[in-house]
């Protein structure tokens, strides 16, 4: 069941989204709560992830029950908040029965955006726990929100000649009415680019593109690991029934959605992954059910950047038309 006039991944039955942001240090935290707990996987194609309680999401896992999803900015830092989403889940008494005490499952993922204002900044669990009070089933609020208050892309010559992102959300609907929904926090180090290849944000001379793609093909690279703050997170979710194995396939083709508009992608500076959860019981192919993944991970990356505005110096695509 989706709510009428919600185009965003909150139109799914049992998902609400709540956002903390910090406006003044550029960054923030965005939760994910399902109610009932969802299943599903993760694909960990980047190469530079910072995560905690992911292995809950593993094939080899015995779990197959999350609460919650917390994706933050402050790299390595801001998987502290996820504290601030269990506190909230213990006290409405969710989590896994394991006598002795309820343990909600949390998978967290994070961006690092230290680079773009202020690098003392950190999301907090206390932030978190407000994000978890706020979630909600209305639209999800988009643009430098959140996760997504301190994304930025095209960060080959650093973040100040990159362009402003931010975080999107879409929700398409497939054969029967299955509904599939995405959430994208889009801070890629690499160019965001439409259907045509037409760079729509990315690593700028001035007001001109660079062409990430042309300059590093040409040799231009870019060796110091930590200066540019990257990593695109997205969360796709489903109401059709998926296991551990189909969900991890959807999210794979999900993946290769934001692959076709993001240059690079899954380079040596990006913690991407894409998570996938269900959350219902309808019934759908998984193949079907990709081909929708990939379409509404590319819709809720392209909203990342209509929602975005310019903050910190750097210009939004809006800013650049």
């Amino acid at each position: 069941m989706s709510s009428p006039g919600n185009s965003t991944i909150t139109a799914i039955e049992g998902v609400r989204v709540g956002h903390c942001t910090d406006l003044a240090g550029g960054t923030g935290v965005t939760v994910v709560l399902f109610d009932p707990p969802a299943r599903g996987a993760v694909d960990m194609t980047g190469m530079a992830t910072s995560t905690r309680q992911i292995d809950s999401l593993d094939m080899m896992h015995p779990g197959v029950c999350v609460h919650g999803l917390c994706l933050a900015g402050g790299s390595a830092f801001g998987l502290d908040s996820a504290a601030g989403v269990s506190r909230f889940l213990v006290e409405h008494g969710i989590g896994l029965d394991l006598v002795v005490a309820r343990v909600p499952v949390v998978p967290t993922a994070v961006i690092f955006d230290l680079s773009f204002m202020d690098p003392s900044a950190r999301p907090t669990p206390d932030m978190a726990y407000e994000a978890c009070r706020g979630a909600s089933r209305s639209p999800v609020e988009q643009g430098c929100v959140g996760a997504g208050t301190g994304a930025t892309c095209g960060k080959l010559r650093g973040v100040a000649s990159g362009t402003k992102a931010g975080l999107g959300s879409s929700l398409v609907t497939g054969a029967g009415g299955v509904l599939v929904g995405a959430m994208v926090v889009a801070n890629p180090f690499g160019d965001i680019l439409d259907a045509q290849g037409r760079i729509l944000a990315g690593a700028r001379e001035g007001s001109r593109f660079l062409g990430m793609g042309e300059a590093i093909a040409r040799g231009e690279v870019r060796e110091r690991f930590g200066s540019p703050g990257n990593t695109t997170l997205c969360v796709v979710v489903t109401d059709a029934l998926l296991d551990k194995v189909t969900a991890m396939q959807v999210a794979r083709m999900a993946g290769q959605g934001l692959s076709r508009h993001i240059v690079p992608f899954n380079t040596p500076f990006d913690g991407d992954m894409v998570f996938c959860l269900s959350v219902g019981e309808k019934t759908a192919n998984p193949l079907h059910l990709g081909v929708l993944a990939a379409q509404s991970a590319t819709d809720a990356l392209m909203n990342a950047l209509k929602h975005a505005r310019g903050m910190g110096g750097i210009p939004a695509p809006r800013d650049l038309g």
